[in-house]
């Protein structure tokens, strides 16, 4: 069976029978995997970064798969902003980036108290224009080439004139999402297997008092939790073991979407009603259909 059913609530997401499909496969790499999948819905393709290679690669429907961008510093993590210009995390320029429509590049986040960032992963962008994004240390540097010495997860305001370190207790803080609503931001910590959930201040913050472990993906199946993101009704989708989790808005684990790759790095919804799931693994990029629709992310006019 493609999707593992754990509960009868999950007929109500997806069709345990719903054809998984691959779209496309060859990329990744020892420097990092397919990553990023992101949907620009006026123009009805997917964008997701080759890191390894150091390229932005495009999906549309009949063209398959081909190179959209060369040379982007193996980003990683991609969204839009609200006028719906490309963000993107970097990891060789280790920042943040806007993609202007004249094709510069405007940094919005490349250090912190006049230390540079570590190696930003994944982005969101909320309804106010804030950017909140995850910056983990890893150990693929030599220590000393690091001048901070913890993993953050950070908020830079609409003016993009305050970064704010919002926590920095995480191992490797990866994949983030808000709740429909906005006033909960999911976070999830790959080492240690888990989701993390932070009530959303007036002021953008998080409440630390409400820290919660949302739900342990852990199990004896490879994955672990990788990118996230959530539909209109407050699922959330992440990597766990075993493939990709489709959660409800409690945390309960519905099922499993097991498309047979060893990870899930991350995915997004997508296509003509935001119905479409796609997901990248560490080679490999694939879809699935869906009941509910994901949250749409901004797009130009």
């Amino acid at each position: 069976m493609p999707i593992d059913q754990l509960s009868p609530g999950l007929e109500r997401i997806v069709s345990v029978n719903e054809e998984i499909k691959e779209l496309g496969n060859g990329y990744g790499g020892e420097e990092g995997p397919a990553e990023g999948p992101l949907w620009w819905h006026e123009e009805s393709y997917l964008l997701f970064s080759d890191i390894h290679n150091n390229r932005r690669m495009k999906w549309a429907q009949g063209q398959g798969v081909t190179t959209f961008h060369d040379s982007t510093n193996r980003s990683n993590g991609l969204t839009r902003d609200l006028q719906g210009r490309l963000v993107a995390c970097e990891h060789d320029s280790r920042r943040v980036t806007r993609l202007e429509a004249d094709g510069s590049v405007t940094v919005l986040a490349n250090s912190f108290q006049g230390r540079q960032l570590n190696r930003p992963n994944d982005v969101v962008v909320k309804s106010d224009g804030s950017i909140y994004f995850t910056d983990p240390w890893t150990h693929r540097r030599p220590a000393e080439q690091w001048e901070l010495d913890f993993s953050g997860v950070y908020r830079l305001s609409p003016d993009l004139g305050t970064l704010t370190l919002l926590l920095k207790d995480f191992v490797v803080p990866n994949g983030l999402a808000f709740t429909p609503d906005e006033s909960v931001l999911y976070i999830n910590d790959s080492r240690r297997g888990h989701i993390r959930a932070f009530d959303v201040q007036p002021d953008g913050t998080l409440a630390r008092a409400s820290d919660r472990v949302f739900c342990d993906l852990r199990g004896d199946r490879p994955g672990v939790p990788d990118g996230m993101k959530v539909d209109g009704e407050g699922n959330v989708y992440c990597g766990g073991s075993g493939g990709l989790w489709i959660l409800d808005p409690s945390g309960e684990h519905l099922g499993t979407i097991v498309h047979g790759a060893a990870a899930t790095t991350n995915l997004a919804f997508g296509g003509p009603d935001w119905r479409t799931l796609f997901f990248t693994t560490r080679n490999s990029l694939g879809s699935v259909q869906t009941k509910i629709a994901g949250l749409p992310v901004p797009s130009k006019g």
